[in-house]
């Protein structure tokens, strides 16, 4: 179901398997060099259901289900329905910023229809969400979308609870963090936050009486997490997380302009800065977003390469580039 305020039954379990951001999409990463995807990203869910089922845990995915907010394969969603059946515990599944087109979850969103057809309980609005009876403690556990407020006050939610956790997906200023980033605060009445959206497994954070986490991804989908390890984590009854391994490939991505072969210094910065001007003229005239895939750009540096006789060096870093800068424009 689609949770708007409304608070689930109690559940009986042994702890919480937390699920860092997925990402599940028929479209492959820009540098992922998996030779069939998303088998990656769904053989790990598949491990998490056979943690989950094993050591009767309940399940939170911490945001972004989806890399996309509609996704177009409908083989992938069907598979994906079926591997989600698979938890005993129906997952409860916070929004991201990848699982919406507009600032809150609709119904033409594809996370959207998950819930409706109870494959997994979605929190579409930040409020408490449900208590989990794990051995003798009570924890009550709410939840913030992407976007949406986050409380600095969750005194009164949970009466009867010994512990109360809060889930978020936002722009939290772990380990200095970057512009616009949340510094980690304190939240009146809750003892740990656990933040999605941010890729890297981060160190803990107190705030007064708050600890803030942020697990991390289960999918690694670009190079600067190339040293990132994929794991799920059990969150237990008194607020602490318990690393559980997922399988995974160590050497997936295309480092191709990440690292070439030693040239001349002062040759190889006048050949980028040359080309790269390239395609900053044309991403500023919008080519992005009339070819969508950058085509329009990669003609027009190819064809400047010719002209001037780039090194293959330099045609690597640039086409590097092109290729991160259509994912952005793409996410």
């Amino acid at each position: 179901m689609i949770l708007t305020g409304d608070r689930l039954p109690a559940v009986a379990c042994n702890g919480i398997l937390v699920i860092g951001d997925p990402h599940v999409g028929s479209r492959r990463p820009g540098r992922r060099k998996d030779a069939v995807w998303p088998q990656a990203v769904l053989g790990k869910l598949e491990r998490c259901i056979s943690i989950a089922n094993e050591r009767q845990l309940a399940v939170v995915i911490l945001g972004d289900l989806f890399d996309r907010p509609v996704e177009t394969d409908v083989a992938l969603k069907n598979q994906l329905i079926r591997i989600l059946k698979g938890f005993r515990h129906r997952p409860i599944v916070n929004v991201g910023n990848h699982d919406i087109q507009h600032t809150t979850l609709t119904d033409s969103d594809s996370l959207a229809l998950l819930g409706l057809c109870d494959v997994v309980d979605v929190v579409s609005t930040s409020a408490p969400v449900a208590e989990f009876q794990i051995g003798t403690r009570r924890i009550g556990v709410g939840m913030t979308p992407y976007g949406q407020t986050i409380p600095t006050d969750a005194r009164g939610s949970f009466t009867s609870a010994d512990l109360q956790a809060w889930f978020t997906h936002h722009d939290i200023a772990f380990d200095g963090g970057y512009p616009g980033a949340v510094p980690p605060f304190a939240v009146e009445g809750c003892d740990v936050m656990i933040n999605g959206h941010i890729h890297k497994t981060q160190k803990s954070i107190l705030a007064g009486r708050t600890r803030w986490l942020n697990p991390g991804n289960i999918t690694r989908q670009s190079v600067d997490l190339m040293d990132h390890v994929p794991r799920a984590w059990i969150l237990d009854g008194s607020g602490e997380l318990e690393a559980q391994a997922l399988p995974f490939e160590s050497n997936v991505f295309d480092l191709t302009g990440r690292v070439v072969d030693a040239a001349d210094e002062a040759l190889v910065a006048r050949e980028v800065e040359s080309a790269f001007v390239t395609l900053l003229q044309a991403e500023s005239s919008t080519e992005l977003k009339r070819s969508g895939d950058g085509s329009i750009i990669r003609d027009e540096i190819e064809a400047r390469f010719t002209a001037d006789n780039t090194s293959d060096a330099v045609r690597a870093i640039v086409r590097s580039l092109l290729g991160e800068a259509v994912e952005r424009h793409a996410s």
